[in-house]
């Protein structure tokens, strides 16, 4: 599993001409699903939720999401789990398969919501178009790998 955090100042999702969700302050997480994935989606949660990568009045990152009372936006991106190793085509079979990834980001998303926090994410397996403005900018990779 790979997750790319982004600190946002806001971000929306938009399929189709039409926005389906959006945040302000807070998190974007790019969220790709390997085969064989079993991730520890608590164990992970957990580290993004404590994440202390919000600044404190003295600018200095020291808050996490949760302290900020911030929102996160989950979208699912299947590309980060592409290989480049070999010509210029991305190969995208490490890729989890889509019914896989889709129960993966279901159960995701859903433990996400178990915490005070606004959890909105993107409509899976659609061509969407992410609008955001990256506040800092901040982007930390989460790379879960279960070798």
């Amino acid at each position: 599993m790979k997750i790319v955090i982004q600190r946002v100042k806001k971000a929306q999702v938009i399929v189709k001409d039409k926005k389906v969700s959006s945040i302000n302050h807070g998190l974007l997480l790019l969220v790709g699903f390997q085969k064989n994935d079993k991730p520890d989606f608590n164990s992970i949660i957990n580290k993004i939720l404590k994440l202390r990568i919000f600044n404190d009045d003295k600018s200095k990152m020291n808050k996490s999401i949760i302290e900020v009372k911030g929102e996160i936006l989950v979208i699912s991106q299947f590309t980060l789990i592409s290989d480049i190793q070999k010509g210029n085509r991305p190969s995208f079979k490490n890729a989890c398969d889509y019914e896989k990834a889709h129960i993966l980001y279901n159960q995701f998303i859903k433990l996400l919501n178990n915490y005070e926090i606004n959890v909105e994410k993107g409509r899976f397996g659609a061509h969407m178009n992410l609008d955001f403005i990256n506040d800092g900018p901040v982007t930390i990779i989460m790379d879960d790998r279960n070798e």
